[in-house]
């Protein structure tokens, strides 16, 4: 990633954290709940998905990207709770995510569950106050995120993936479908949402959701080739644990060389969706990301 990137990069996070940072401290929200929502949403992170939905929207040629800061930090409240439901005993069950005790471990199960509900919930409060986007471009954008993140997206996902988690005769297809929907679906949203707020054309939206099709696909093999070959240390959470779990995973289905031959093809596939949009910083940003996510699996070796 070059400097101006790099720079950009850093300036869009910095407005996400302080957004997020402001959240859930005002009076109402029983103590216990919002210290452990904050404890989550604050626990560190890239913000990637919020990036792509403001770097989507400026592309697409939203001038005030700032009017739509509630709604990409939704999208990452959204990321945050199904973590948080993730490491639970009945799910993955992990003990570490991001360097630091999971929710359920900081709090209790009870807790780390409600943790999850509010911010699924509280979300869509936050969408909703975009009050500058036009009702119905908000109404699309929030239904876009939605989909996603229920049963036809990331909920259906987990529940494929526990259906699967043990199977020896997963095959490909099976793999690339359940991934789609519990990784994919959301990241692509977060990209076809940002360029729905700037009220973008057919034809930006198409490439726009192209992109984050094949990121979604090259970040979950990335995530699934680095439980592989990196430590616990660098994933922030526990390593081997898909492969101890039992989980369907690329590196198990596949093997690591192709997983990575799949990396390589869907990081360019990623790249080439943006070659028609209008040249400037916010895209060059959007394809060094794919590097950025890319780079330690097709590195580490094991």
């Amino acid at each position: 990633m070059d400097d101006n990137s790099k720079e950009l990069l850093g300036w869009i996070q910095n407005q996400v954290e302080a957004y997020l940072e402001a959240c859930f401290v005002h009076e109402g929200i029983p103590r216990r709940l919002a210290s452990a929502m904050r404890y989550s949403l604050l626990a560190g992170g890239k913000r990637i998905r919020p990036v792509l939905c403001l770097a989507s929207a400026s592309l697409c040629g939203l001038e005030e990207t700032e009017d739509i800061l509630p709604f990409a930090a939704g999208i990452e409240m959204i990321h945050t709770y199904s973590l948080i439901h993730d490491d639970l005993p009945a799910m993955d069950d992990d003990d570490l995510r991001r360097g630091k005790p999971s929710c359920h471990k900081r709090f209790d199960e009870a807790t780390a569950i409600l943790a999850g509900d509010g911010l699924l919930t509280e979300a869509f409060v936050h969408m909703a106050a975009c009050h500058r986007c036009p009702p119905e471009v908000l109404l699309r954008a929030m239904r876009e995120v939605a989909v996603a993140a229920g049963c036809l997206g990331m909920v259906g996902g987990q529940q494929l993936d526990m259906d699967h988690t043990g199977r020896v005769d997963m095959t490909l297809p099976d793999l690339q479908h359940m991934h789609a929907l519990k990784t994919g679906a959301l990241i692509r949203a977060a990209c076809v949402s940002g360029a729905r707020l700037a009220c973008a054309d057919t034809d930006r939206i198409a490439s726009i959701a192209a992109y984050g099709e094949a990121l979604g696909v090259a970040f979950q093999i990335a995530d699934d080739i680095l439980d592989v070959v990196a430590d616990s240390a660098e994933l922030g959470k526990t390593a081997g644990n898909d492969e101890k779990a039992g989980k369907n995973t690329y590196p198990t289905v596949l093997g690591l060389a192709e997983s990575r031959d799949i990396l390589r093809e869907r990081s360019e596939a990623a790249r080439k969706a943006l070659e028609d949009l209008p040249d400037v910083p916010e895209r060059t940003l959007l394809t060094d990301m794919v590097g950025r996510i890319a780079q330690r699996a097709l590195e580490v070796r094991k």
